[in-house]
């Protein structure tokens, strides 16, 4: 498998809204909010924008298609940085604090490492070939 694997098509069908759905839910499961209410209800908050988000992206799963792919990527970077942020931030602790920074990573490694290059509309009609830069 190669190193940058995650698709544009893995990434809406199999990341966008799980993880949407994980980020409304899992604050509640965990008990999150014992360091500040704002652990609890930033990720809800933000599991709702992801709901969205790709509802509103130019891909398989996305139903109006106003938003490129590429600024999908971005939108989803921003929030693995403000999930870095936080904690530091709005003072949390423990779990509430460690939540957000396993979030950032995931989001980030997600969105940057393993996230695989688009192809052109050339690649895809020539598939093999190379285009000059």
């Amino acid at each position: 498998m190669p190193f940058r694997f995650i698709t544009k098509s893995m990434h809406a069908y199999l990341i966008d809204y799980p993880v949407a759905i994980l980020l409304i839910v899992a604050p509640f499961l965990l008990k999150l909010g014992e360091s500040s209410p704002v652990a609890l209800w930033l990720s809800v908050v933000a599991g709702v924008a992801a709901l969205v988000l790709p509802a509103l992206t130019d891909h398989q799963t996305g139903l109006v298609r106003v938003i490129p792919y590429r600024l999908h990527l971005w939108v989803d970077r921003a929030l693995g940085v403000v999930f870095i942020i936080a904690p530091f931030a709005f003072n949390f602790t423990g779990l509430d604090a460690w939540y957000y920074w396993v979030l950032a990573a995931a989001v980030l490694l997600t969105t940057s490492v393993l996230n695989a290059p688009e192809e052109s509309a050339v690649e895809r009609a020539h598939p093999g070939t190379r285009t000059a830069i």
